[in-house]
């Protein structure tokens, strides 16, 4: 059991990381819109979500998976937005803290190649009560798992048991994936309630 002076300790050190991560202007001059770094965590959170950077209405408004995406994200883990939004439980951390822009097709660009090395390992030091990660795309899951991964998301995402209990890997909830969701029913039918209970427990 953690003594409410170390849990305090540790939560001011997380505040004071936090504004210090908010604070970043190391990539202003590669940001169309200027930087907005947009996380949310707790040192109580029993769930990290890693997922890809922030889209437009994320920048806009300082909430992460803001969007259609994240409306689809909350439906594979039967939270609702309060829930979802409780960063007591849930801690987000994308991997680029901040919208990159978007490539010659309209898509968003990758991650900020920057922001993980510089941030990921400070913010999960100061996160000691996370019991399930997941991972939401190809950048979450190369960063995090290397060598582990599949060849593809696909295949990482099938082969989720191996990856238990401390990471479940999940393919981006964008509109760009449904035609991925109907190829592949058995994640819907397989990962989605495992992925609900296994939510549900740590929170």
């Amino acid at each position: 059991m953690v003594k409410p002076g170390i849990q305090s300790g540790g939560a001011r050190a997380l505040e004071g990381l936090l504004s210090e991560v908010r604070a970043c202007r190391l990539c202003a001059a590669e940001l169309p819109l200027g930087p907005r770094p947009v996380l949310r965590a707790r040192v109580t959170a029993r769930v990290l979500i890693v997922g890809q950077a922030p889209g437009t209405r994320a920048h806009e408004t300082g909430i992460p998976w803001n969007d259609p995406s994240g409306d689809r994200l909350r439906q594979w883990l039967d939270l609702d937005r309060e829930q979802f939004y409780d960063e007591s439980r849930v801690a987000i951390i994308p991997m680029g803290l901040c919208y990159p822009g978007r490539d010659a097709k309209g898509g968003d660009l990758p991650p900020r190649p920057e922001c993980a090395p510089l941030w990921h390992a400070k913010l999960r030091a100061l996160l000691p009560n996370i019991r399930l990660t997941l991972l939401v795309g190809q950048y979450a899951q190369r960063y995090y798992l290397g060598t582990r991964r599949g060849r593809s998301v696909t295949d990482t995402v099938r082969a989720w048991r191996e990856y238990l209990p401390e990471y479940i890997p999940l393919p981006h909830p964008s509109f760009r994936n449904l035609t991925w969701l109907k190829r592949n029913p058995w994640f819907e039918a397989e990962v989605v309630p495992e992925l609900r209970e296994r939510v549900k427990k740590p929170i």
